[in-house]
C-alpha cells in the first residue's frame, strides 16, 4: 500500500506544468469544465468555494497575485487601470463571446497561442490586462 504523497505525485506532476488560472463567478461552468478537462489547466473556479464566491473584484485580483494565477472573467470592470494597477496585476483575461461554444473556442486558441508558447511561465501575463474577442487576437488594454 503506498503512501498519499506517492498517490498524488503523478497529479502534481500533472498540475506542475498546468496554466494556473483563478476564474471568477461569471464565468459559466460549462466552460471551467473545458478549461479542466480539455486544456488541463489548474483551476480555481470561486464559485466552488464559499468564502469566494461574493468577494469583490478587488479581492478577487489580490488574491490571484497572491495565489500566483492568471485571473479569468467576463467582467470589463477589470479594464480600470485605477482600480487594478498595472504593477499588482497577476495576468487578467478579460473575455467576451454571445455564448459558451464561441467562449471555449476562443479560450482554446488562447491556450495555444499564449500557455503553449515556449516562452510562458507560470503567469505568462504578469502585468497585463487581455481581452479576447471573437475574430480578433488577444489585445492588450
Amino acid at each position: 500500500m503506498g503512501t498519499l504523497a506517492s498517490g498524488l505525485r503523478p497529479i502534481a506532476h500533472d498540475l506542475a506544468h498546468a496554466p494556473r488560472v483563478y476564474v471568477d463567478a461569471n464565468m459559466p461552468a460549462g466552460v471551467v469544465a473545458v478549461m479542466r478537462q480539455e486544456l488541463a489547466w489548474d483551476v480555481l473556479f470561486v464559485m466552488e468555494h464559499d468564502d469566494l464566491r461574493r468577494a469583490t473584484d478587488e479581492e478577487h485580483f489580490r488574491r490571484a497575485g497572491e495565489y500566483g494565477r492568471t485571473l479569468i472573467t467576463l467582467d470589463y470592470d477589470f479594464f480600470d487601470g485605477t482600480r487594478f494597477p498595472a504593477a499588482l496585476n497577476p495576468g487578467v483575461v478579460v473575455c467576451s463571446a454571445p455564448d459558451e461554444m464561441r467562449l471555449a473556442h476562443l479560450l482554446r486558441e488562447f491556450h495555444r497561442s499564449v500557455f503553449c508558447s515556449p516562452d510562458a511561465g507560470p503567469t505568462p501575463l504578469r502585468g497585463r490586462t487581455v481581452e479576447l474577442a471573437p475574430g480578433a487576437a488577444p489585445t492588450d488594454v
